[in-house]
């Protein structure tokens, strides 16, 4: 069975951006901006490899940064493969691209983006 896909793209984002990076957002999320947050929601597993769909959200400060940073880990995401934390990267499809979504605390903006991503251990 394949790595958890969180455990193998958030640290992976983190030393490629700089940004701190994980599966959940602090409590205070407003004072440590910006952030970067991937998500395992669903996909479908196979006997040697595992087929996730992931959330990446990223959270800044300004719309200009947070439009920016969600780019560029698109960007990046797109053309990622090989060895990555364990992991062996197949393929990265964007289902939805980076987009402006809802987020309660208005001085808090965010653009996520929906992945799927095919790998397997190492």
């Amino acid at each position: 069975m394949a790595p958890d896909i969180e455990a193998v793209l958030n640290p992976w984002a983190e030393e490629l951006t700089g940004v701190m990076a994980g599966a959940e957002t602090p409590a205070d999320l407003e004072k440590k901006l910006p952030r970067i947050r991937i998500q395992r929601e669903g996909g479908y597993a196979q006997r040697f490899a595992d087929h996730p769909r992931v959330f990446v959200d990223v959270f800044a400060a300004t719309a200009d940064e947070a439009r920016t940073l969600a780019n560029d880990l698109c960007d990046a995401l797109l053309f990622l493969r090989g060895p990555v934390s364990g992991s062996v990267i197949r393929s990265v499809r964007c289902d939805s691209g980076p987009s402006r979504q809802p987020w309660a605390n208005e001085a808090i903006h965010r653009r996520g983006a929906t992945f799927t991503v095919s790998f397997r251990g190492a």
